[in-house]
């Protein structure tokens, strides 16, 4: 596919974008519907804006749910600066994700699986024109990757070593690290390693660097003369009890030994990022471990020189979500998430001085910035990602991805909710009505709670794969009003705000969420003889704490949950946090028992309750569904649990999705009756 399109390019691509009009004025002019779970089937997920060295183009992935095949399809697509001449380049590929640049300018690179392959490769489209190729073809998994300054050479994260034939039976899988399984990656083990390595673009020469067998190497970053890599080191044994993380530096050539520039606690989203100057480091640092489940990233800059670490933007007291160096060095463009909000800023380095650049009300998600041009990935409560170029101040929409299918669709309003809880904190949420809301009637309710706890309901109506604010949507469209609340432990509120939970599970959380329910009742929105609740994860958590401490709940719905946390100790993967916040079992029965108190005291629910989760989810595995299922079982409590084969924590095939969603709605039409 030619980025410098010929006319016959052009006239294609005008050709589409009529089309998309056409579409769009079509659907426009028809009634409005409901939305509906078989409708996740017709979003398009707009992810990862990269813009060009010359800042002419921008390259972006568009994944959607595929019927036929009930896979998530993602394909790698183009747009003007300009808006002009939209193009998928990709096609027939698998995992299509990570679109880069090449310093240089003639190459778009991307990862993906090449048809007949097994396996992720490092794929690129030539800026001259042709059709993609494959730059790496190695049996190893490729994790990340990244251009050399000089576009000569990738830095390639490996997992593990060249794939062999498997053998007929699996060997046995030896443990010896304390923490030992992670979600989607399984069992932590030798062979899921991630290593570093450099290969040369114009030989296939692959030179592997320093590695060692017990650590995990990730989030590698050129110096800017590209003779150096910073880098971040995990370990699997034990070095790793108190949740802290290496940086380390190392020259780029195969017999480099690397030295540790610094240590520090473990952030969500490791990233390392070179100063211009080649003196400092920028990366995201977490808390100390009893507080990791609590915690937003700072940003601070690491001295070259001996280490030292120097925060940026301390007064801002908000997470940062990503960012990325000004090409002088003398400013960070961030993301701060914000009370529901997501936002753009500047940090200035000298000082560590923030500046907002525009604020809501839209979600900014994603940015790149190049040659003097911006641009947003940004959703709203009324619209799903979409590109959006920033300029002058002024926005200009990119991509239109999903106008032709959202102008069928009636979506219910979204309001911004305050109140305050039995003690006096201020808790802040969001009210979803139905579109047909009428003002003085009473409605049934539901209460749909975020998981994280570290994270929050916004103004988005589609969010990072885990599509919790479309079915606040949905269940708006079946005629229920939707209350979704920021209660404690939740970011973009503040560390204090976040860390007040921590060793004391379902007490404020349960606390500010009964109060968002009396505050809808006392406002005439919510009729209080039809109450639900549910959630995803620790949303699921805390429904199985409400319905223990609270009878009025006609209905819940507990995905991904459990009652006895006692028994998840070694069976999820947050043993680093249950040691550090909490302490062993052994030492703090008492607190441990406090914490499980929804299946200790199962016998105060009465609320009829729908379990479900994913059978090799091992971040809340299945089992802590299962037993509070087997609980009101035993109790005579109406249950239903639901196990979906193969799938994680974050659920990817769409018509367990889908599923999922009509039986949520289901279990609410049941018992809150309103169909």
């Amino acid at each position: 596919m030619c980025l410098q399109s010929s006319n016959t390019k052009r006239a294609s691509a005008l050709l589409l974008g009529g089309l998309l009009l056409c579409s769009w004025l079509s659907a426009s002019n028809a009634s409005p519907r409901s939305l509906v779970p078989d409708d996740f089937f017709r979003l398009a997920e707009v992810t990862e804006p990269r813009l060009s060295p010359d800042g002419r183009w921008v390259a972006y992935v568009v994944s959607h749910n595929d019927r036929d095949t009930d896979e998530s399809v993602s394909e790698l697509w183009m747009v003007a600066w300009n808006g002009a001449q939209p193009v998928q380049l990709t096609r027939s590929l698998k995992d299509v994700r990570a679109p880069q640049w090449s310093p240089d300018g003639r190459v778009l690179s991307f990862l993906a699986t090449p048809v007949g392959a097994d396996h992720t490769q490092v794929m690129a489209i030539d800026s001259r024109g042709g059709e993609a190729y494959e730059l790496t073809q190695l049996g190893a998994l490729i994790s990340s990757y990244q251009w050399s300054p000089n576009s000569q050479q990738l830095l390639l994260v490996q997992q593990g070593a060249e794939k062999t034939e498997a053998p007929p039976v699996a060997p046995p899988i030896v443990i010896t690290a304390k923490h030992f399984k992670a979600d989607q990656v399984g069992y932590l083990t030798a062979d899921v390693a991630h290593h570093l390595a450099v290969l040369d673009i114009s030989t296939g020469h692959l030179t592997e660097l320093a590695t060692t067998t017990d650590a995990n190497d990730d989030a590698p970053d050129w110096s800017p003369d590209g003779q150096r890599i910073a880098f971040i080191r995990t370990w699997r044994d034990d070095k790793d009890a108190e949740g802290k993380l290496a940086i380390e530096i190392m020259d780029a050539k195969s017999d480099a030994v690397p030295h540790a520039l610094a240590q520090v606690y473990t952030p969500n989203q490791p990233r390392l990022a070179w100063a211009p100057d080649g003196r400092s480091l920028i990366t995201l640092v977490g808390s100390k471990p009893e507080l990791t489940a609590y915690m937003s990233d700072q940003l601070v800059s690491v001295s070259l020189a001996d280490g030292s670490l120097r925060p940026l933007a301390a007064s801002l007291d908000r997470g940062v979500v990503s960012f990325a160096i000004a090409p002088d060095g003398l400013s960070i463009d961030a993301l701060i998430e914000d009370d529901m909000l997501i936002y753009p800023a500047k940090i200035r380095v000298r000082d560590g001085a923030p500046s907002t650049v525009r604020r809501g009300p839209d979600v900014v998600l994603a940015q790149s910035s190049s040659a003097g041009h911006t641009v947003w990935l940004m959703a709203s409560d009324r619209s799903a990602p979409e590109i959006y170029a920033f300029e002058r101040g002024k926005l200009r929409r990119l991509s239109h991805h999903n106008d032709a299918f959202l102008s069928e669709i009636q979506l219910g309003t979204v309001e911004d909710l305050r109140f305050n809880s039995p003690d006096g904190t201020e808790v802040h949420g969001l009210l979803v009505k139905p579109a047909d809301y009428i003002e003085g009637q009473r409605y049934p309710t539901i209460l749909w709670i975020h998981g994280g706890p570290a994270g929050e309901d916004e103004h988005s109506l589609l969010f990072d794969q885990y599509p919790l604010q479309l079915e606040r949507q949905l269940l708006a469209a079946r005629g229920y009003v939707v209350l979704a609340i920021n209660y404690r432990g939740s970011s973009g509120r503040g560390h204090l705000f976040q860390e007040s939970i921590a060793a004391d599970w379902g007490h404020k959380e349960v606390e500010d969420l009964l109060a968002g329910i009396d505050a809808v009742i006392a406002r005439g929105i919510a009729d209080p003889e039809r109450l639900g609740v549910g959630g995803w994860s620790y949303g699921g958590i805390l429904t199985d704490y409400l319905i223990t401490s609270d009878q009025r709940f006609k209905a819940a719905v507990s995905g991904a949950g459990s009652g006895n946390q006692l028994s998840m100790y070694g069976v999820d993967q947050y043993v680093l946090q249950y040691n550090a916040e909490i302490g062993a079992p052994w030492k703090n029965e008492a607190l441990w028992r406090k914490l499980s108190y929804p299946f200790f005291h199962a016998d105060r629910i009465t609320t009829p309750t729908l379990f479900l989760g994913g059978l090799k989810d091992f971040n809340v595995p299945i089992s802590g569904g299962e037993q509070m299922y087997q609980a009101l079982r035993t109790l005579g409590v109406p249950t239903e649990l639901v196990v979906y084969p193969d799938q994680y924590h974050i659920f990817s095939r769409p018509s367990y999705i889908k599923d999922r969603a009509e039986r949520v709605r289901d279990w609410y039409d049941r018992f809150l009756g309103t169909q």
